[in-house]
């Protein structure tokens, strides 16, 4: 690409921002013309600087990378968002998609996929790497086949009292049957690192620290 694009980065850690702004301007065509460590630093900047594209985090203080992204669509802003993360679960990619994201990357992504996803962005494409396309396939597929991304539904609250999504009652009912986190990832088509995310909110959101007791809240609850 011969066009310099523009780019806002907004991480809440100072030495993230620092390698991902190192690892951008080692490309000619790349340029880093602000930085932002929080959500609503984010869309100022953004509105002040009008930069081609914002590479935001999800986990921020004040606002989060979805609810500014979600905002700046809301806004009709020209910017393009790509979404960097740590975190590849299920709910957090169609959130994202959903709030108008055109781009979802994990922070280890390498060099050049990252660099080849600003370039699609850039050009009006979308992309998301590896796991993240799993997911938002598998979703689609579920839901008929439809173009419309829609973030999971909670299950009934009138059997389900600790808010856990239709994901985790999944992957709650695999856990009990047996299953290893590889097994589970193998029949979800998730990650391994997805499923080790939903176990580990399962019980978080159920107070337990160990199978025996998540085994026994779950028969107490009727949710197996």
């Amino acid at each position: 690409m011969n066009q310099t694009t523009s780019i806002i980065l907004a991480d809440d850690h100072s030495l993230v921002r620092d390698g991902i702004r190192a690892l951008l301007e080692s490309e000619s065509d790349l340029k880093v013309i602000g930085e932002a460590s929080d959500g609503m630093e984010a869309i100022e900047m953004v509105n002040r600087n009008s930069p081609d594209l914002l590479i935001i985090d999800i986990r921020m203080p004040k606002m989060t990378g979805i609810e500014a992204v979600e905002k700046l669509s809301a806004q009709n802003s020209p910017v393009k968002c790509i979404i960097l993360s740590m975190h590849d679960s299920e709910e957090y990619i169609l959130q994202s998609v959903k709030a108008g994201a055109r781009g979802y990357l994990l922070k280890d992504t390498g060099k050049v996929e990252f660099i080849k996803a600003i370039h699609s962005v850039r050009e009006g494409g979308k992309y998301y790497s590896g796991d993240i396309s799993n997911v938002l396939v598998n979703n689609l597929l579920g839901s008929g086949g439809g173009t419309s991304i829609e973030t999971p539904k909670k299950a009934d609250s009138t059997s389900n009292q600790f808010d856990l999504t239709n994901k985790e009652l999944q992957v709650l009912e695999l856990v009990l049957s047996g299953l290893t986190n590889k097994q589970i990832s193998e029949k979800l088509q998730n990650s391994k690192r997805t499923v080790e995310t939903h176990r580990f909110n399962l019980m978080r959101k159920m107070e337990v620290k160990n199978l025996i007791d998540l085994s026994k809240k779950a028969q107490q609850f009727n949710l197996v």
